[in-house]
């Protein structure tokens, strides 16, 4: 009976302990990925920035805008 008992509650920690590993790989899967669109946004505001950058010279050279 004790036997069993110790079975039953080995079982259930070694199914706690692979929930608790998928979800380690899950969140190292999230922090992958959460990296990647951070650059992408990174990326994104930098062509963003030039774009400004651009319109303000073109406006400048057009005299919309005071210099």
């Amino acid at each position: 009976m004790t036997g069993e008992i110790e079975n039953v509650v080995l079982e259930h920690l070694r199914r706690i302990r692979q929930s608790l590993d998928d979800m380690r790989e899950d969140i190292r899967e999230l922090k992958v990925r959460t990296s990647a669109v951070e650059m992408q946004l990174a990326a994104m505001n930098n062509r963003m920035d030039r774009f400004d950058e651009r319109l303000a010279r073109v406006e400048r050279r057009l005299e919309l805008v005071e210099a």
